[in-house]
């Protein structure tokens, strides 16, 4: 089947500029809810890869995230938010971006037209093949991510890709191919819309459940979540309370004293064995 480049087709609305704020919403909206779709059709998919990551992180595994632009941010977002989320080292999942920390907020010239550097910056952080490599890129023609995503394969490391092209350059290189096909943007070829959305949706999905089957949740709730804000404090005080059936101050005296609701918990029901 030949490459077909959906992310660049013509966008189904056309005259925007002569459109009121209302219709322009109302499209976009219309436009967004088919993203939700083409992701569930992925799930196969974004399962197959999750089931190989979860072993390897049982072993001291990482997720390295790689992309450019609008791709590459998501990445790094996704990454920057499970050390508050979850209590893990912000070094079990990490987002590299073409062009560095400086692209996060600036576009930087040619940073994704190099084949290479993704593979080098992957060897700066001593990769191995405990390791997940997940290369995002709408178009599915980013170097800078195929170039990585080649050369982990090549050292026998796992490697997974979201695109939103079929059939696309980078899903050659992944041995879990994600396509999650959108269809074409609002404004014609401006992936940060429809298939950024759709990347974010996938990355949650993919850091949450893996952190889920790494034991980070119980029942629901985020019981190794920072304690970096008073509200973070209250939410973790009225879990400890809930849980132990305590008042709310000595809940909170016991959180604060073990740093989280998890270790809150299993020091009380240390101390108290018949609890």
């Amino acid at each position: 089947m030949a490459f077909v480049k959906i992310t660049e087709q013509p966008s189904l609305y056309n005259n925007l500029e002569k459109k009121s704020v209302l219709e322009i919403l109302q499209d976009i909206n219309t436009e967004d809810q088919k993203v939700a779709l083409a992701v569930k059709k992925a799930i196969p998919q974004i399962e197959k890869l999750v089931s190989q990551i979860v072993p390897r992180m049982k072993q001291g595994g990482r997720i390295f995230y790689m992309g450019a632009g609008t791709s590459g941010r998501l990445g790094v977002l996704d990454a920057s938010e499970i050390p508050p989320t979850f209590g893990m080292p912000p070094t079990l999942v990490i987002g590299l971006i073409a062009g560095g920390d400086t692209a996060l907020r600036n576009p930087v010239e040619n940073a994704e037209d190099d084949m290479n550097r993704g593979w080098e910056e992957l060897k700066e952080h001593n990769i191995n093949e405990k390791d997940t490599v997940i290369g995002i890129a709408a178009s599915g023609t980013t170097p800078y991510v195929i170039g990585a995503l080649h050369a982990a394969r090549e050292h026998g490391i796992l490697t997974g890709s979201i695109s939103s092209n079929p059939d696309s350059p980078i899903s050659k290189e992944a041995d879990v191919a994600i396509e999650m096909i959108v269809g074409p943007e609002y404004v014609t070829g401006s992936s940060r819309m429809k298939s950024g959305t759709g990347q974010k949706m996938i990355l949650n999905m993919i850091t949450t459940s893996v952190m889920i089957q790494l034991g980070r949740v119980k029942g629901n709730r985020m019981v190794n979540m920072q304690l970096s804000n008073q509200k973070l404090v209250d939410r973790g005080t009225r879990m400890v309370s809930e849980e132990l059936g305590m008042d709310y101050d000595q809940a909170k005296r016991l959180l604060l004293l073990h740093g989280s609701v998890k270790k809150a918990v299993d020091a009380y029901h240390a101390e108290n064995p018949n609890s």
